[in-house]
């Protein structure tokens, strides 16, 4: 097992990162580990309505899902339809601040932070990769 799939094993460190290696390394760590890649192909996304929809779409989320801050987090925060020791989710091509405004952009990044809090409460790593 290389070094980053050792490290992604380790609750203390999963967090929020800018992707400083190729994203491929990740998704053949993740694989190695038994972890559930997520990815988001953020590209064509400018502004909430396209980001809960692509964010929707790479959980897998279900049809429950509501396109609303709301159903974002209790969706990160379940995750019972992909049911892995560990989770990784990659967000890539996004535009600076993914075409949010501030406030969006704000709820966001808590939303993603206590679902990296709430996993690691449960012994569960859980990662996010920002790729350009």
């Amino acid at each position: 097992m290389d070094q980053l799939a050792s490290r992604l094993q380790d609750v203390a460190e999963s967090g929020i990162y800018q992707l400083n290696c190729a994203p491929e390394s990740v998704r053949i760590a993740a694989e190695q580990v038994g972890f559930a890649l997520l990815e988001a192909d953020l590209s064509a996304v400018h502004g909430k309505g396209a980001l809960l929809a692509a964010l929707a779409q790479a959980v897998r989320a279900p049809e429950w899902f509501g396109n609303n801050w709301d159903a974002l987090a209790d969706a990160l925060g379940d995750l019972s339809w992909v049911s892995a020791p560990g989770y990784v989710l990659m967000l890539g091509h996004g535009e600076e601040h993914f075409g949010l405004n501030d406030s969006d952009y704000e709820t966001l990044q808590a939303i993603l932070t206590d679902t990296v809090a709430f996993w690691a409460s449960q012994g569960k790593p859980f990662w996010i990769f920002i790729c350009a």
